[in-house]
């Protein structure tokens, strides 16, 4: 009697897991590799090839050339990385809340880009939109934060940061393990977010959200379909946004179009919980992290959605690519 009465949750517990397992090896098979060739190009010293580069850059902001340093290592790894770093080269380098906070900025928007770029590739989005849209907006915006902090005469005060991460341990047994536990995370997080969308979606929940933010993604030119897609990656984050993402372009709920415009904003802002408190430990100012983050996605996605090529029907190739990716996956599977 018992069993007769559960069957029927351990069916659908059992059918979320099998869609989670689906999502998540696509991720993997993307994540992996790209997480791989990242430690490689980082043992080879790119890092530090990649701080000459940008170093130039830095100027224009308001920034000591040696902080490019950490947008180096924040563009190739994590924030994580990038704020460890950030306390090394900043102890005995006074600086301003304004110019953290402009620090802040260039490593919230463009952070991790070889793998979120990866799982954007895999979804749509071109790896030269990716890399524009994210190094290039995180220093559009940057700059347009240093004159409007220079010019007002705000956060101009010494910088006091909040907390100092301890040393990491930086032996490659330490990377992996880390990197174990945290692509095991993905998986939790990708169930408990499937699990949640197919509650909200029985409670219709789902079609209130679409309601609400029926007039943000009018603005944007993006589809109600993408609505929850679009507040879980801005919560939570990219990653798991175009994980879930995928999978509704796969089941045709989404358009070419929806899919590059989600992908786009998100890659401008996106976690802004996590992301924002943990560069706020930096001491930088909410203003530019938060409210003008969200204000300059707005605004380019919005300018993005009216450009003539995202008009079509059918959108050119090189601008969504995930057509041919598709078509790979399906002859894999045939």
């Amino acid at each position: 009697m018992i069993q007769r009465r559960l069957a029927p949750l351990f069916g659908t517990v059992g059918n979320l897991l099998r869609e989670a397992a689906k999502v998540y090896w696509t991720l993997l098979k993307v994540m992996v590799p790209a997480l791989l060739i990242v430690k490689a190009l980082e043992m080879l010293g790119m890092t530090e090839l990649l701080s000459q580069w940008l170093s130039p850059l830095m100027s224009p902001l308001g920034l000591p050339e040696p902080l490019s340093v950490v947008w180096a290592a924040t563009l190739l790894t994590n924030i994580y990385t990038g704020l460890v770093i950030f306390f090394e080269v900043t102890r005995d380098t006074p600086l301003t809340v304004a110019q953290v906070t402009v620090l802040g900025v260039l490593m919230a928007v463009g952070h991790s880009l070889p793998i979120e770029g990866a799982v954007a590739r895999m979804a749509g989005v071109p790896w030269w939109l990716t890399v524009l849209l994210r190094a290039g907006g995180a220093w559009l915006l940057g700059w347009l934060l240093h004159l409007s902090y220079s010019w007002g005469g705000w956060l101009q005060h010494v910088n006091q940061v909040v907390w100092e991460p301890a040393v990491q341990d930086a032996t490659l047994t330490a990377w992996l393990q880390g990197q174990a536990v945290t692509l095991a995370t993905i998986f939790v997080v990708i169930f408990a977010l499937m699990s949640l969308l197919k509650l909200l979606r029985w409670l219709g929940v789902e079609r209130l959200i679409h309601k609400l933010l029926y007039p943000l993604l009018r603005l944007l030119g993006i589809g109600p379909a993408a609505a929850n897609i679009t507040v879980i990656g801005i919560t939570l984050g990219l990653t798991f946004g175009a994980g879930l993402l995928l999978r509704e372009a796969r089941s045709g709920r989404l358009t070419p179009r929806d899919i590059v415009l989600t992908l786009c904003f998100l890659g401008l802002c996106h976690s802004l919980i996590e992301d924002t408190l943990l560069i706020m430990l930096m001491g930088a100012d909410l203003s530019g992290l938060l409210w003008a983050r969200l204000a300059f996605a707005l605004l380019i996605i919005a300018v993005l959605a009216r450009l003539p090529w995202l008009s079509r029907t059918e959108l050119p190739a090189w601008m969504f690519v995930s057509r041919a990716v598709a078509g790979r996956e399906a002859s894999r599977e045939g």
